[in-house]
Order: structure tokens, then sequence, then C-alpha cells
């Protein structure tokens, strides 16, 4: 497969990864150029680079080895971009100076591309009293806001998608209001939200025990430890956050544990990481390794993936030095402990290949033996690396091996690092691997199920017409080859299939083998009894796991799932609008009626002498009123141009069909920096977000989405589909297709590879 073996991957690469000049020429002629131009960068650190760029380049070539999307697009760009994925950024000092300077690196940091994680812990909670201004705190959830708002700011200024990780410690005295904090649609949007969980509060919480809510030697509240457990649950039941992290677990199976201490992770929560620590990742890619595929004596040539891991290894530690970094203290910290994290990807495509069940406890025990097989060739190649180019300076033998980090390690590695040193302190992380497992076929993504066998994409062609392609699953696709259309046999199962337990197990079977942590979305039902969820997040943490994700469809974060579909003539006979479940598709804008039923609402922002007008028309679709139109009107000629542009775009959105309830959304997530306002007892961060209210009033008024009035979160109709059916969900924000899905801790738009999390 040394071309693509999709549309859709040929689409990715050259929207996404494809080097091109500023005006648009591309300079990468295919894809065989891309990967000359990585392998070429990434030996140009070696002494000798010609002894490396063919091995590297033949590592790359057929999607064997798959570098993360960053190195993907920058290596050898000679551009001011970072190769890292992510960053923790530094401790958030508990003064107003530091946490400004702390905004200002994350900015920075963002601006070159990372996405960041920060913990909050250190911030004093709400009401502690500020010395010497006398005044009380605002806590670290008003700040998260600004963290949340000069994100949105990043990336409304042409940059690439902001993605950031929040964390707070379960004994922290604003925890509470940090595990409710996403049942507010458009609060912290830019954020995942992740409880630090220690070992003494899981013991608490199986005694029913006390728990003490501390800051700085101050008690500020005890309560339940079981209470605020089942407060974290429920909260997680209903708006899929905050997530779970052992942090506790973490920094004791961390082999640097004896110089670095972690409270944070990367915004998918594969990479625990320092103060200042960068995560570079990279996949190999099991489903290219598997011989024989379907057969009596299908297999993973495990000699193949012990070449092609310490290949990677050489290509990932020489990418530490081939990168750029946005902050000097990024590049201390990489350069210190050469931390890398290469993880996998086609697992599932692999076990349907060899003939297992994904979830089953033979999947289990192999994912186990062929991750233990990618661990210790990680280990032998980084040893070797040792011996040549010396270990990573902060090695220390006693210290390193003697952690219970490398426990899972044989005897004769332990030996060979307490002899020769290891070059890279950790190496091993799975990752979301989204859109680069697009790129390579559409393989299953890390070590998640098959979310479907195939999907159907709808794709804008030049004169404006949409055509549609089938998106099918690598192996599915490899099985039609071969067996042309003989049915699929039982192991061939989807993540909709599966038992929450199933992925816990999968996720469990890998932690032992992988240095830093995994990222897995645990898929729940809807109708899952609140009891076993919890016991989802009990079980995680009984069976070794560093953290957990789930996701259940919601009010929300909406469902990924859609029912059947069917085709409704309208009275125009060459206009067919596409219906799925309750929300309309058109494949044209409609025309304007002659006359429309609408309503006019009145807007007094506190700020402004005049009035705002807000007229909503309405047309009549399949028996159902949607928003048509919005004109926005105000004697206020400083509103005139925005407001204009607004009109103007607002209504072409409603014109186009779909769920435009994503319109409401949007605008009540805009924060003015100069401040919002109080309206109705409730702040209002800008007048654009009291728009978006009005707007959303009138939705619930036509009974186009359900709630309950201005203000509050509105309930647009999910979709779902049967099992076996491509999948569709909320809308995705790059394409505009319905096909987000949640996916190693980030919505990702199967449709078009965009993610959450970059």
């Amino acid at each position: 497969m040394s071309t693509f073996a999709a549309p859709i991957a040929e689409q990715i690469w050259d929207m996404k990864y494809r080097l091109k000049q500023p005006g648009g020429e591309p300079v990468d002629r295919d894809i065989q150029g891309t990967w000359q131009r990585i392998a070429g960068a990434l030996a140009s650190v070696e002494p000798d680079p010609s002894a490396h760029e063919e091995t590297f380049y033949n590592a790359l070539t057929d999607f064997k080895f798959l570098p993360a999307g960053r190195i993907i697009a920058g290596a050898g760009a000679d551009r001011d971009v970072t190769l890292f994925n992510c960053f923790v950024m530094g401790t958030i000092p508990d003064t107003m100076e530091g946490i400004f300077d702390g905004l200002k690196e994350a900015a920075l940091t963002m601006q070159q591309g990372g996405g960041i994680g920060y913990d909050f812990s250190t911030i004093r909670p709400k009401g502690a009293p500020v010395k010497g201004v006398g005044s009380d705190a605002s806590g670290p959830l008003s700040f998260m806001d600004v963290w949340d708002s000069m994100c949105r700011t990043i990336m409304s200024a042409g940059s690439r998608r902001g993605a950031m990780m929040a964390t707070l410690r379960c004994d922290h005295p604003d925890v509470e209001a940090f595990v409710e904090a996403k049942r507010d649609a458009a609060r912290l949007r830019m954020f995942n939200l992740s409880v630090l969980v220690t070992d003494p509060f899981m013991e608490a919480v199986k005694a029913d025990g006390d728990w003490d809510l501390t800051f700085a030697g101050t008690t500020y509240k005890t309560l339940k430890a079981r209470a605020l457990w089942d407060q974290m649950m429920q909260a997680t039941y209903d708006v899929a956050e905050p997530g779970v992290i052992f942090i506790d677990r973490i920094n004791k199976r961390n082999p640097l544990n004896y110089v670095e201490t972690i409270a944070a992770t990367n915004p998918c929560g594969e990479q625990p990481l320092p103060p200042y620590g960068a995560c570079l990742l990279g996949s190999v890619n099991l489903a290219q390794l598997v011989t024989n595929p379907f057969e009596a004596n299908a297999a993973l040539d495990e000699d193949a993936l012990t070449k092609l891991v310490a290949t990677a290894i050489r290509m990932m530690d020489n990418t530490v030095d081939a990168s750029k970094f946005p902050l000097e203290a990024q590049r201390t910290e990489a350069k210190a402990k050469r931390r890398i994290g290469l993880g996998v990807t086609g697992l599932a495509d692999a076990l349907m290949m060899t003939g297992l069940t994904y979830g089953s406890d033979e999947a289990a025990a192999q994912t186990g033996r062929w991750l233990k097989a990618v661990n210790r060739a990680a280990y032998r190649a980084s040893i070797d690396l040792a011996a040549e180019k010396g270990a990573f300076p902060l090695f220390d033998a006693e210290a390193y091996v003697g952690t219970e980090a490398i426990s899972a390690l044989d005897a004769d590695l332990k030996a060979e690092i307490a002899e020769k040193g290891v070059r890279n302190a950790l190496l091993t992380s799975i990752a979301p691997t989204g859109t680069i497992s697009l790129l390579a076929g559409n393989v299953s993504s890390g070590i998640e199920p098959v979310f479907a066998h195939s999907y159907t994409r709808k794709v804008l062609q030049p004169d404006g017409q949409r055509t549609e392609e089938e998106v099918v699953d690598y192996a599915v696709a490899l099985w039609r080859e071969k067996m042309g259309d003989a049915p699929f046999p039982d192991h061939f199962v989807t993540a909709q299939s599966l038992m929450p337990d199933d992925h816990v197990k999968m996720q469990a079977a890998a932690q032992p083998y992988v240095d830093s942590s995994i990222s897995k979305t645990i898929n729940c039902p809807t109708d899952i009894s609140f009891e076993a969820f919890k016991n989802v997040y009990e079980l995680a943490y009984e069976t070794g796991c560093k953290g957990c994700t789930t996701y259940r469809p919601n009010d929300v974060t909406g469902s990924v799932l859609e029912v059947s579909e069917e085709k409704v003539q309208t009275a125009a006979e060459d206009e067919v609008i596409e219906t799925t479940g309750e929300v309309v598709y058109m494949s044209k804008p409609l025309e304007r009626e002659e006359k429309l039923d609408g309503a006019t609402y009145k807007l007094k922002w506190p700020e402004s002498e005049h009035a705002i007008y807000i007229t909503l028309n309405d047309a009549v679709i399949g028996g159902r009123r949607r928003p048509f139109e919005v004109f926005i009107n105000s004697k206020n000629m400083e509103h005139y141009a925005w407001t204009v542009a607004l009109t103007r775009m607002v209504s072409a959105v409603f014109r186009r069909g779909g769920d435009v309830s994503f319109v409401v959304e949007e605008l009540k997530a805009v924060f003015d920096p100069r401040g919002g306002a109080w309206m109705q007892g409730r702040y209002v961060p800008s007048i654009l977000a009291a728009i978006g209210g009005v707007i959303e009033r009138h939705m619930i008024e036509i009974g186009f989405i359900e709630g309950e009035g201005l203000g509050l979160k509105s309930d647009p109709k999910a979709q779902v589909i049967a099992v076996g059916e491509r999948p569709s969900g909320p809308a995705c924000p790059s394409c505009g297709s319905f096909s987000m899905q949640m996916a190693e801790g980030c919505m990702t738009c199967s449709a078009c590879g965009h993610s959450k999390c970059g």
C-alpha cells in the first residue's frame, strides 16, 4: 500500500500533511515525497545522514510507521513550528503575576501548534482571602475561563485548533464546582477536564470515610468521599466529563519519579507530564504486519515488528533534536529526559485479521503479548542508542532500575539498562491516531475497536454538487478483496456491540507494557444504569489502569449514533430533502416564500444606550417549523457592521438546513475581553452570547429544539444509527458533516479527520 487505499486518505494528505508553498503550490509531489521529506529531516541530525535516510523512508512506506501528524506536516518544512504534539505547562504560581505569566506561555505554545495541559490545583480556592488587597480569591475556575477565552482567540487568528486539559486534585476545595463546570454547555469548551484522584481517596470511597477539602494547610470542608465520588460519576454520566486520572499510580509507576512529580497530562491523557514536559508521538501500524490475514495461520510478524520498532525509536529520538520549541524551558526539559511515546494503531484490525474478537479474553491476552513485544523492542533499541550516543542526561542507574515502573521488563533488559543506560527515559504511550489512521487506509484507531465497518461520506465537488463515497474499515476492505461478498465472521465486532467491561479489559491488558498512559474511550450505552456506569471506573482502578474516560450519549454532547434515513419529496419536484431522525438536510438552499411567520425580540444590553431588535422568521419543512432567517437592528451605529455580517452569515446557515442549533452554541460561547454583563440574574459573557440566547429561546418556542427558555441549555434531538450503519453524530466544525464521534478521549470527525485534540 505505497499509495492511497481510499480517496479520503489522499484528501486528508493533501489538506493536512502535504507540504505546500504559501501560495498553495505543492512541494510534496506525492506521498512518497512526504516520506522522503520526513526521512531526510530526521536523518539530518545523524553524524552520517545517508546511513539512515533510506531505512527511515522504508519504515514510512506502506504506512507501517506513522509519526504523529505534527511530524508529518512539519518535519523538513523549514517553518517555525514544533514537532511535539502537546505540552504540560509550568506550575501555576498562586499570584496574579504568575497566573498571567502562565497564560502568556500558554498562548505562545498554542501559537506554534502545541496543545497544553495545566494543573489548576495550585490556585487558592474561591473565597479564600487575598492578603494585601483586602479581597477574596475568585478561584481556579475563573482563571480557567480566561484560558478558555485565550484559546478561542488563538483559534480565531487562524492558528491550529486549540486543545487543552485542565486537572484539579480531588482534595482541592473547589473540586465540586470543577466537577459540575461542564454542565454549562457554553463554558470551558476548549478544555478537557479530569480530576486527579489519589489512592487515599479511593480507599476512603471504599470505606465510606470522610474526606477533607484542603488548601495550604487549611481545611475548607469535610464530606463523605463516596458522596464526592458519586458527584463525579453523576457529572460524567450526564455530560461525559470530567475524566478520572489515578495520579498516585501514575507517579509510582513513573521511572523518573526520582527527579519529577506529575500533576497534569496532555489534552488526551496518554502523556502524564511534569512541568514543561512535552509529548512526542508515533504509532506502529499493526494491521500492516499481519501475515496471511483471515487464514488459519494468520499471525503478526514479530520479527518485522521488532525491526520496525527499532527504526521508529531512532526516528523519534532524532526528532527531539530536530524540533523547535515554543519555550526554552520546554527544550531543556525534553533534552534532559528525551521522553518519547511510541504506540500502536490498527490493533482492532489486526485482531480481526487473526480471528480474534475484540474484548474477549483471548484478544486481551494477545494484545498483552503484542504490546509486550513492542515494549521490549523499544527498550532494546533505546539501550543500543545509549551505547552509541549516550543515555539521557538525568539517567541514574540505581534510581531508574529500582522504580516500580520497569517491573514489566525482563531481567536481561534491566541488567543491560543498569550497565549501559537507556537513551529515552520513557518510551511507550498509546495516543489518539484518528487522522493518521484515516491516512493509512482507515485502519482502526489506536487500541480502540472498529467504530463502523463502513459509512457513506458526502464530498463537495468543484461544481458545487455533493457526491457520496463509501469509507470502509481497512480490515473490512481486505476481507471484501479476499472473500468477495462472503458474510462477515462473528468476530467482526464494532464499538456499538461491545460492553463497557470489554473496553476496560483491553485497556488493562495493554497498560503494564505502556510507560506513559493510554488514550481510550469506553463507550457506554445510553440506557446503562448509574450503578453499572460507576462500576466501569471502579473496574478500571482495580485492574491497574492509569485513568478512565467514558462516553455516554447525553443532552450536552449529543449522541454518536443515527437512526435510519429516509427521503422526503417536497413541493418542488426537483428538490430532495434528506431527513435523519428529526433533522433536515437540504441539497440546496431553500427559496424564500413571499410571507413568513416570525417574531421580533427586544434585547437591552446594559452597556449600550439603544436596544437591539432581533427578528427571526421561520419556514415549514416536512411539517416541521425551523428558523429560516434572522435580522438584527439597532440605532447604535457602533454595532452596524458586525450586525449586518451576523445577519447574513446566520441566515445563510439557516437556509442550508441541517441541525443549525450549533449556531446557538457558538454564539453563547463568545467571551468579550472587555467583560460581559448580568442579565436576569445570570452572567452573559458578551452581546453575541446574549443574541445566541435569544435565538435559542426562539428555537425552543417553535419546537425546533427542546428546553425551558432563555439562557438554559437546549436539548437538540440526538442522532443515532442502527448498528452496522455509518456513524453520525454532532456537526463537525471543520467539514460540517454529522459524523463526530468520541474516540480516544477526543471528539473526532470520521468524515474529514478533524479532532478536538488536533
